[in-house]
């Protein structure tokens, strides 16, 4: 069992739930972990729940979306308080890892809270002081919906980062971003040229990764570059 030490908002929909784990085992960035909730008459629900601090964080942090009519990520992101106790299994995964050893250019793509195990990507790049170059778009509904806004702002400030937005909805006054789905035409803008070999991770709903990954064959990325993951809207 762990215990809770905070939890905090991440955006309208979303917490941050930081974790007291002595018996962590550590982690690789872009791994996960099975959250197991037991109520008082024995019935037990489990999900899937991507890490989203760096291997070199203290503390382990997750970071859930409230799904509709989501048993587990409704009492996660409402009823989750300090000193709480949480069963967790991991961490779970290998193929949609990334360590500083394993080298870039990175290309990251994200749909929304598929950004969680790419982030743990990116705060490992940095607490090892990395220089790989890594280039990030996150496909949102709206800028409200961005998890981890002012740390991605930061990380853009660093020459060796870009951060890319593709808004899906409507787009705030002013806005000079990408907008509307994920296309070709934004991915030959910023992403690094095939013949790097660039690592690519693409994490979100299936449908983004699925069009995600088409367009990355289109483009004539090596497909043995690419690492996908995805959920589906039985997540909650």
């Amino acid at each position: 069992m762990t215990t809770v030490e905070a939890v905090a908002d991440e955006s309208p929909r979303a917490k941050t739930i930081t974790l007291d784990a002595p018996d962590w085992p550590g982690h690789i960035a872009g791994q996960h972990v099975d959250v197991r909730l037991t109520a008082e008459d024995g019935y037990q629900a489990e999900r899937s729940y991507s890490i989203a601090s760096a291997p070199e964080d203290t503390r382990l942090a997750l970071t859930v979306e409230r799904i509709e009519d989501g048993e587990v990520s409704a009492y996660l992101t409402e009823e989750l308080r300090h000193g709480d106790e949480l069963e967790l299994r991991g961490p779970v995964g290998g193929h949609f890892t990334w360590n500083v050893d394993d080298g870039g250019p990175l290309l990251l793509l994200a749909g929304g809270s598929g950004l969680v195990p790419l982030m743990a990507m990116l705060r490992h790049r940095a607490a090892q002081s990395s220089r790989v170059d890594a280039r990030l778009l996150l496909s949102i509904r709206s800028l409200e919906d961005t998890l981890y806004r002012d740390e991605l702002a930061k990380l853009g400030s660093d020459q060796t980062t870009a951060v890319h937005y593709t808004i899906t909805g409507a787009a705030p006054p002013g806005w000079t971003g990408f907008t509307g789905r994920l296309n070709t035409t934004m991915l030959q803008a910023f992403a690094p040229a095939r013949d790097q070999r660039p690592r690519i991770f693409v994490c979100g709903p299936t449908a983004f990764v699925e069009h995600a990954a088409d367009l990355l064959v289109e483009l004539q990325y090596d497909t043995d570059t690419i690492r996908a993951e995805r959920f589906g809207p039985t997540g909650g």
